[in-house]
This record gives C-alpha cells, structure tokens and sequence, in this order.
C-alpha cells in the first residue's frame, strides 16, 4: 500500500508501507523538500521536516524515535534534541542556534493499509 504526503495542493505517493521499518525513518524528496516520513511501532505515521534546526543538517530521517508520557517523539542524531511529533516543537530549546523558533513542520501523511494510523490533519 502507498503512503502518500500531502504538499499543500494535493496527495502525493512517496513510497509504500514497506519501505518503512517500524521505529526507523526514511528520508524522501518532495518538490524539492526533504521529509523524514516514519512509522513507529504502534503503527503511526509521522512526516517532518528532515532538516535539524540546531545543525543545519538534513538528517532527521535517521533520528531516533520514542516517547514522553504518550507523545511521540523524535531525537535528533546530531545534538540529540528531541522534537514532539504531535506539534513540532523542540522539547529541550525553544530557539534554534539562529533565533529561530525550534518547531519542525508537519507533513500531513496517510496510507490506506490497514496497518497504519495516518496523521491528515491540517490537509486541504
């Protein structure tokens, strides 16, 4: 089955449930955006951003991914920030290293397999 990432104008495929291991991201090139997509071991999928504010780097697809209470969350694997994966937001720093707000953005993303939860919030 396909998951698919909304970029603002319409749903498009970036690779298929397969692709992705639980607990482990894959970076994918979207109109020329980096987005780390991910699903986690609940079944959940997540797509950001894959630049890390605080490095600059475009690394966040081999973060790692875990939990604070019942929020998922995402590590960073340069400076081991970890960001919320419900809004976005930089759990350790509020600002990025250049006085920037720490918030990842959010990709809406879905799959029709039954296997996966989608997060299509914020889709038009």
């Amino acid at each position: 089955m396909t998951v698919e990432i909304h970029d603002g104008t319409r749903w498009q495929p970036v690779c298929t449930l397969d692709d992705l291991q639980p607990g482990r991201g894959v970076a994918v090139l979207l109109d020329g955006a980096q987005v780390a997509v991910f699903r986690d071991r609940t079944g959940a999928l997540h797509a950001v951003d894959n630049r890390d504010p605080f490095s600059g780097a475009h690394v966040l697809s081999r973060g790692l991914l875990g939990s604070r209470g019942d929020r998922p969350t995402l590590a960073s694997p340069m400076y081991k920030q970890v960001f919320d994966l419900t809004d976005g937001r930089c759990l350790d720093e509020d600002t990025a290293p250049d006085g920037s707000p720490a918030v990842l953005r959010l990709w809406p993303v879905r799959s029709s397999d039954p296997r996966a939860t989608s997060r299509t919030e914020n889709a038009a």
